[in-house]
């Protein structure tokens, strides 16, 4: 599998722009095919059996899991070797001592229709302390959740329906309408809430100073303005696809993911059409666009010390350093953390303790630690199916799966992870996690909560309390976990 050295296009074109609408050519390829005997795989993903699914369920096969391996296997020097290899059975979601489902390694969740929804598991720890519960549901039947982001009270919902919904204490707030259906990508900067789209369009939205449940569409990305005037260079063109050209500032495909960077004012976006794109968010320009992978780009997270960090289809994770050149910007490819077969599905930041993780449609989390510089640290394997999403806070790190569970990691220092809660409850893959930045102080021994969203693709979302206190120790998970000789990667240490 070819590394993609190559630091993409950068260019600084564009001037400060006014609204403007929806610019450009439309959005990506509903399906892909490969004469590989690899299957790929987008980040969005699942399992499949014999699920139903539209043009819009985004369940498309790259590299899934399910395809066949080699017998090379290059064993990790840096796992534990006084850990003990677990058996699909035994792995934290199964071992966990509240977790009832059967093992989805038996019978797939998508060979069959389900007839009835699971009940949710409510979590009891011992000694009294309400610990990790589930609060309630979000439902609405309009369509499969892929995104979510949580700004103090309000928590906003992406779906393949055209509306993006405002929740506030578990009930619905407002909404807001796109004119493309599929949402993939929701964050929020101040004032300003940007939303990424399966027709590979930004749209930026405001709310209206006057009445806050009313958001206004106030442009997109590119400007209009910006578009119009780059049109207008043939140098300005690069190709994208065989006898096809583009504008080097506009995504052709699908946006996959987006991140923000606050302390530099800029909004980064990831697209399936192997390219991250920087953009400034106090005019709206797009400064640089970088080709960064050989396959779609899945995730991309603004990171510490000055570094970004994407994750492909392509079964790559990269790392890029952020230099700031004039008024804008030259990131220039760093290091490559991981090759491996499967595809990165998703990547998440840890600020507390500099830590990146990700995760891949084998189901498996690799972490690396920064001190200096980026050390591998080993892989975490809570799910017997692809890890669709991440998300990090304090010392807990949250796994969301194809196998319907969210798993509960607590960092306990020096590289140690244990499965503290497996979170059940959802009847489909659960596709997006958001945590509000809000804590409280916990009844018991000095800990957090933390407020947790889930959304599935079962068309809900769920509010869970997450606690950072482990349960009984008889009763914890397996910490880190070794890999068995059936996975294949490399890493960079």
């Amino acid at each position: 599998m070819r590394e993609d050295g190559g630091h993409g296009e950068s260019a600084m074109h564009g001037e400060e722009g006014g609204g403007g609408g929806d610019s450009g050519e439309g959005g990506g390829e509903d399906m892909r095919t490969s004469t590989s005997m690899h299957m790929h795989m987008h980040t969005d993903t699942v399992v499949l059996g014999s699920h139903p699914a539209t043009s819009e369920d985004d369940l498309f096969n790259r590299r899934s899991s399910c395809s066949g391996r080699g017998s090379h296997y290059n064993y990790s020097e840096h796992m534990h070797s006084g850990s003990q290899i677990l058996s699909p059975q035994s792995s934290p979601c199964n071992m966990s001592p509240w977790h009832q489902f059967p093992s989805t390694y038996a019978a797939s969740p998508w060979s069959h229709a389900s007839s009835a929804a699971a009940a949710p598991y409510f979590y009891q720890e011992q000694g009294g302390n309400a610990g990790t519960s589930l609060i309630g549901s979000l439902v609405r039947e309009e369509g499969h959740i892929y995104s979510l982001a949580a700004s103090g009270e309000l928590l906003y919902t992406g779906s393949d329906s055209k509306n993006i919904r405002v929740w506030k204490n578990q009930k619905e707030f407002s909404g807001f309408k796109s004119s493309s259906g599929l949402v993939k990508a929701i964050v929020i900067a101040s004032d300003r809430i940007f939303t990424g789209h399966q027709d590979g369009k930004i749209r930026v939205w405001k709310v209206s100073p006057k009445n806050p449940s009313v958001h206004k569409r106030s442009g997109s990305l590119p400007t209009l303005k910006d578009y119009l005037k780059s049109s207008i260079k043939p140098s300005n063109y690069v190709e994208v696809r065989r006898r096809r050209t583009a504008l080097w500032l506009k995504h052709y495909d699908a946006i996959s993911c987006l991140s923000l960077s606050e302390d530099q004012g800029l909004l980064y976006s990831g697209s399936w059409d192997k390219t991250f794109k920087v953009w400034r968010i106090s005019d709206s320009r797009c400064l640089e666009s970088v080709v960064a992978h050989d396959d779609a780009v899945n995730s991309v997270v603004a990171g510490f010390d000055g570094l970004v960090f994407t994750g492909s289809a392509d079964g790559t994770v990269k790392a890029w350093r952020r230099e700031l050149q004039g008024k804008g910007t030259k990131h220039a490819h760093s290091q490559t953390l991981l090759k491996q077969d499967s595809a990165v599905t998703a990547l998440a930041i840890s600020a507390a303790a500099s830590v990146v993780y990700c995760g891949s449609s084998d189901g498996l989390v690799n972490f690396w630690e920064w001190e200096g510089q980026l050390t591998y640290g080993g892989a975490l394997r809570g799910h017997n199916q692809a890890v669709l999403c991440l998300a990090a806070a304090g010392s807990l790190m949250l796994s969301g799966s194809a196998d319907k569970t969210i798993c509960v990691w607590r960092r306990e220092g020096a590289g140690v992870h244990s499965c503290i809660s497996v979170l059940s409850g959802h009847t489909g893959p659960v596709k997006c996690l958001a945590i509000d930045n809000d804590i409280e102080e916990a009844q018991n021994a000095g800990g957090h909560d933390w407020m947790v969203y889930s959304g599935s693709l079962d068309k809900s979302v769920k509010i869970w309390r997450v606690s950072d206190q482990p349960p009984e120790p008889l009763l914890r998970g397996p910490q880190n976990v070794p890999l068995g000789p059936e996975d294949d990667f490399e890493y960079d240490s």
